[in-house]
Formats: structure tokens, C-alpha cells, sequence
């Protein structure tokens, strides 16, 4: 592969292009600043000037359906999200639009703009249309698995924080996100200081977009292929065209997609404690009958509170707190079945979301009373925060119990 042209251009109006060869397709990879009216212009000239027969675009299949689909979460069944465990991920996605919803209430300019544009004028233009980029709930998992145990719970925190509690977007965040995605813009401060977070959120990246391009335009199918990208990414998967790819790029691409399984041991430990608590209660009554009484009185009421009080705090029904409280000590002793599903379920029983809470959706979620306001980001805050209460509960209960029999 042989680079022809390479133009790094600050200028407003040109974003920093390279040209690259390949056999008999080229590439013109274009670096676009994701809020950036220049940006969306230049994706519409290129693409109108005829040169291109293909254009490929820095989205997965997710986040393409919610670009083009705004509405697309009202198509899911949320008790099977749930149900699946995605609950997390559904509400880390929507933490992530309530950042960019912000930018654009507040810069006047919707960031993705240029992803837009260049959808609907392939759509114009009739050109095939690539989505190279990684699933960002693949991404997210690989960041989450990626990185130590003791930064986690600073992501999450710094997901949630800093996207949730300030209504004002400084001027620093907007020209990160120039120069990347939400994603790369939220955790660039973390991203700088860790390289188990900068692999899976850039380096990886990088590398499965040069694989799906090998993979969608393979020798002869394309002449010319327009591929829009954030300029952070432009450098990184430039890199990747100019050297020899593999001639079954599938193989490494689903590598890229696979989340790291957790050991054998940590499936085990939610039935370690159920076997450790039972046994706490045997041997509480094999010495004194009250005492294996109050163990179990213990166990509920301690469980039995901090998850329905996690209900309460998210704004839950009266009934869904109460079914919270009865249910998270039963659940708790069955690893097959969470409190916090329990809560959702009779939540979304008694309050089922409507078609105007999902329109409201994405403008709800950028500021913190919308979570609480909308059925669906509330419904998913009833299980977030009735799951955490439960595992609160267990282990606060469980060291009370070990307290009472050992101490």
C-alpha cells in the first residue's frame, strides 16, 4: 500500500484528509470535527463531487439506528433489556446522549453532524454506505474489563458525574469532542493517564475500522471509498491501510468484538454467599432458636430496606417499593434472579412508559430531574438503584450475621 497524499490542514473549511492506496481502490479518509458545521458542509461537497462510488462512516449498527432512528428504543421491549442484563449499557448509552443532547442545546450545533450528513447523501446519491465502526457496547465492555478493578467504579462514577450533574458543558469538553466521539471526549482525562484505557477506546478502534474496510471493499468491488472519521482516529487508522492486512480479516475482527470472560470463580461467589448465609442461619438455631430468628430478621429487614430504599430514591410506585422490599431478601439467597429485576418488572406493570416518554427520551436524559420526569430512563434508574441496594444489604447483613456468630 503506498500513501499518495497526505493534507493536515487546521483550516475551518478543510478537515485533514489523507489518501491512501490500495490495489486498485483508494481511500480518502477524512478527519471531521464531530461539532463542527464545517465539517458536515465538506462531508456533503465530497460526496456530491462524484468522485467517490462507496462512503464509510465511523458508526456502528447502534449508534446508526440512533442516529437515524431517534426513537429506536421504543421498538425494544425494556423487560427484556432487563431481562438480558443490558440495563446497564442501555443507561450508559443514554448518559452519553444526555452529553451530546447538552452540546447541542448549548453550542447550537448537533455533534455527528457530518455522520448525518454523509448518511443521508449516500442516500442521495444512491452509494453503498459502510459502517465500520466497533458496537459501542462491545467498546464499553472491553474499557470496563480492560482497565484495574480499583479505576471501575471511577468510571462509572465519572460517566454518570460528570454527564448528569453539570447542566454546563465547558468549552474544554466541546473541543475534545472535536476531535472525537462522545466516548473518546468523556474519558480522554483517563484515556491520557492509562494505556488499559486508551487500547480498547482508540487503539483498538482504530484497528477494527481498517479490518471492516478490508472487510466491506475488498480488491475490485470499490474504486473510490470517502471514509469519515473523527480526526483523533485519522493518524491510527491511516497507519493500519498502509500496511499489508490479513487476507481473512473476520478472524481479527471478531477478536476485537469478543468481551473477556469473567473466571470460573467470580460465577461461583453469588452461591458461595447464599451457601455462607444459609449456614449462618443453621448455625444459629443449632445454638439458640432466638438467635436464628434474629439472624433471619436481621437478614430481611437489613436487605429488605436498602433495596426498597433504592426504589424509593429513583421515585418508584408505592407498590414497586413494597414489592422491592419483600422480594430483595428472597432474591439475594437466588443468584438466578435480582431485586432489581423484581423492581423493574412491577414498575413497568404499574407504569408502563408511553409513546411521548420515549420522543421526550433523548431531551429528558440531559439534565438530572428529566432522568427521574421520563417512565423509561426512571424505570431503568428503579433497577440500577434497587440492584445496588440489594448487594448493599447483602453484604451488610451477611457481616452482621458473621459478627453475631464469631465476634
Amino acid at each position: 500500500m503506498t500513501e499518495i497524499q497526505d493534507i493536515t490542514t487546521e483550516d475551518a473549511v478543510s478537515g485533514p484528509r489523507r489518501l491512501i492506496e490500495s490495489g486498485d481502490t483508494r481511500y480518502t479518509l477524512l478527519g471531521t470535527a464531530h461539532v463542527s458545521r464545517a465539517s458536515a458542509e465538506e462531508v456533503r461537497t465530497l460526496i456530491r463531487s462524484g468522485e467517490f462510488d462507496a462512503v464509510a462512516i465511523e458508526l456502528c449498527e447502534s449508534r446508526y439506528q440512533s442516529l437515524t432512528n431517534p426513537n429506536a428504543l421504543a421498538d425494544q421491549d425494556l423487560f427484556q433489556i432487563f431481562r438480558q442484563g443490558k440495563a446497564g449499557m442501555v443507561a450508559a448509552s443514554l448518559a452519553l446522549g444526555a452529553f451530546q443532547q447538552r452540546v447541542a442545546e448549548q453550542s447550537g450545533i448537533e455533534p455527528g453532524a457530518e455522520m448525518r450528513a454523509a448518511v443521508n447523501e449516500s442516500r442521495e446519491a444512491s452509494l453503498p454506505l459502510l459502517l465500520i465502526d466497533r458496537e459501542v457496547g462491545v467498546t464499553l465492555k472491553r474499557v470496563y474489563a480492560n482497565v484495574p478493578w480499583w479505576q471501575r467504579m471511577g468510571l462509572i462514577t465519572g460517566l454518570f458525574g460528570s454527564l448528569l450533574s453539570r447542566q454546563q458543558v465547558s468549552s474544554e469538553e466541546i473541543e475534545r469532542l472535536k476531535q472525537g466521539d462522545v466516548l473518546e471526549s468523556t474519558f480522554s482525562e483517563f484515556a491520557e493517564q492509562s494505556e488499559a484505557l486508551y487500547t480498547p477506546l482508540i487503539a483498538e478502534r482504530d484497528r477494527y475500522m481498517a479490518l471492516r474496510l478490508a472487510e466491506e471493499s475488498p480488491q475490485g468491488r470499490y474504486r473510490h471509498v470517502l471514509v469519515v472519521i473523527g480526526a483523533g482516529h485519522l493518524k491510527g487508522l491511516a497507519g493500519h491501510l498502509e500496511q499489508p492486512l490479513p487476507q481473512a480479516p473476520a478472524a481479527e475482527r471478531q477478536g476485537l468484538e469478543a468481551t473477556p470472560p469473567r473466571p470460573r470463580w467470580w460465577k461461583a461467589i453469588p452461591w458461595l454467599i447464599t451457601a455462607l448465609v444459609l449456614a449462618g442461619f443453621a448455625i444459629g438455631f443449632s445454638r439458640d432458636t432466638q438467635l436464628g430468628w434474629e439472624l433471619i430478621g436481621e437478614w430481611f429487614l437489613i436487605n429488605g430496606v436498602l433495596s426498597g430504599l433504592g426504589a424509593a430514591i429513583a421515585l418508584a410506585h408505592p407498590l414497586t417499593v413494597a414489592a422491592t422490599f419483600f422480594a430483595a431478601p428472597l432474591t439475594s439467597l437466588n443468584p438466578t434472579i435480582g431485586a432489581g429485576f423484581v423492581a423493574a418488572g412491577v414498575e413497568l406493570a404499574l407504569r408502563r412508559p408511553k409513546v411521548r416518554d420515549f420522543s421526550r427520551l433523548r431531551h429528558d436524559v440531559a439534565t438530572l430531574k428529566g432522568w427521574w420526569r421520563n417512565r423509561v430512563s426512571r424505570t431503568l434508574l428503579v433497577f440500577l438503584l434497587a440492584t445496588l441496594g440489594s448487594a448493599a444489604g447483602t453484604w451488610i447483613a451477611g457481616l452482621r450475621i458473621a459478627g453475631k456468630l464469631f465476634g
